[in-house]
């Protein structure tokens, strides 16, 4: 196999999910590949994501993930919206949320880091605090470990991606804030919920409840609430519970008891709801991936479609023999208009907890109808499919 970037130095921030998926595929194609992750381990918390369509199952099965991820899924997707006395209005079917594989975050990063890893070294608890471009690399410092020089640095490290803020500008400059925030917690499931997200309403405001299939004993809890733009300490957890907590105070049904077992959750996934609009997602020798370049913190595709660019961005840099003038430009060229799809406008905010009484009955009573249901369902496998993804047979 051919290897065109041998010999080339990778640095990639963050061990999500893009970053790891682009580790792979820069590793097949002959790089030497570092992976820096701030936190000190893989993360554990977070939602299930999904794929579907033919563009994100292709680039699994090219990775050769697809019947692994398929052993792992949750065969969950379907939603249950309730009243405060658990009384159903309307159920979505699986596909609605689930799509064609729907997996934990968790699980779809442990597999990707376990297949890239024979090619990649991961170092945990450490991140990126200053990058400085040459005419031979990138000299790269880190808050714990030695400077290194490398060919490129990929920045896929989420909507508040610490790369970006050091090469392109300040977060503010590219993350608009929707004005929602969203929490998620694991607690013992005291409540007897099954497997299929039940969810109650009011304006502003939402929480919900499910089981895990796989420890039917513990349950995952959600939250959605209109939130002000703010300041958050995105590693104060017990500051965020505050936040969570009393952002739902007052709500009937098992609000009480889901807040409850907040308060002894070990992990808490906390963000604002966000979107990102970066201009341009290369600089020099540094891309953004994921995310970091056009992430929108809950819903559309923002899963699979990083992992459809991490395969791009390796790809024609493979196809570029490593040459980041040519490929970066190239990569970006191919991706913008098949990412803006699904990101362009999105407010998943919106959807979960409408902001006012009317806004809230016109979404229920739409999501009532089964045609509304199958209509949306079929637009977003359309967003999803990209006609023209290109092979780089040198990967294959």
């Amino acid at each position: 196999m051919a290897r065109p970037l041998q010999g080339k130095r990778i640095l990639i921030s963050g061990a999500g999910v893009a970053g790891p998926a682009c580790a792979y595929w820069m590793g097949r194609h002959g790089a030497s590949v570092t992976v820096v992750e701030a936190a000190p381990a893989l993360r554990t918390s977070g939602f299930a994501v999904d794929f579907r369509g033919p563009t994100h199952l292709s680039v699994l099965d090219r990775m050769g993930v697809l019947d692994e991820l398929r052993a792992l899924q949750t065969h969950g997707g379907a939603m249950t919206t309730v009243d405060e006395h658990d009384r159903v209005i309307y159920t979505l079917p699986a596909e609605w949320a689930g799509g064609d594989i729907e997996v934990h975050r968790r699980d779809l990063s442990r597999v990707f880091v376990e297949r890239s890893a024979e090619t990649t070294e991961y170092v945990f608890g450490d991140r990126i605090t200053a990058l400085t471009e040459a005419a031979d690399g990138v000299h790269v410092d880190f808050r714990h470990g030695p400077s290194r020089t490398v060919d490129l640095v990929v920045g896929a490290d989420g909507l508040h991606s610490g790369v970006r803020a050091l090469a392109y500008g300040p977060e503010e400059g590219f993350v608009k804030h929707l004005g929602y925030c969203i929490a998620g917690w694991d607690m013992p499931n005291t409540l007897g919920a099954d497997a299929t997200p039940r969810q109650y309403n009011v304006p502003g405001r939402m929480a919900s409840v499910a089981a895990d299939l796989r420890d039917p004993g513990t349950a995952g809890a959600m939250a959605v609430f209109t939130a002000p733009r703010r300041q958050y300490d995105w590693q104060d957890v017990e500051a965020q519970k505050r936040v969570v907590a009393a952002a739902l105070d007052g709500m009937g049904w098992h609000v009480p008891d889901l807040l409850a077992g907040l308060r002894d959750a070990p992990e808490l996934y906390f963000d604002a709801i966000s979107r990102a609009h970066v201009p341009h997602w290369t600089a020099g020798r540094t891309a953004l991936l994921g995310d970091a370049a056009w992430g929108v913190t809950l819903g559309g595709m923002g899963v699979g479609t990083g992992v459809v660019g991490a395969y791009v961005l390796a790809g024609e840099l493979a196809a570029a023999g490593g040459d980041h003038r040519v490929a970066l430009p190239a990569y970006e060229q191919r991706l913008r208009s098949y990412a803006a799809r699904w990101q362009k406008g999105a407010n998943p905010g919106h959807f979960l907890a409408p902001s006012s009484g009317l806004g809230l009955r016109f979404r229920n009573a739409l999501l009532s109808r089964r045609a509304a249901q199958r209509m949306l369902i079929r637009s977003t496998a359309s967003l999803a499919t990209a006609p023209d993804l290109p092979d780089y047979p040198a990967a294959a």
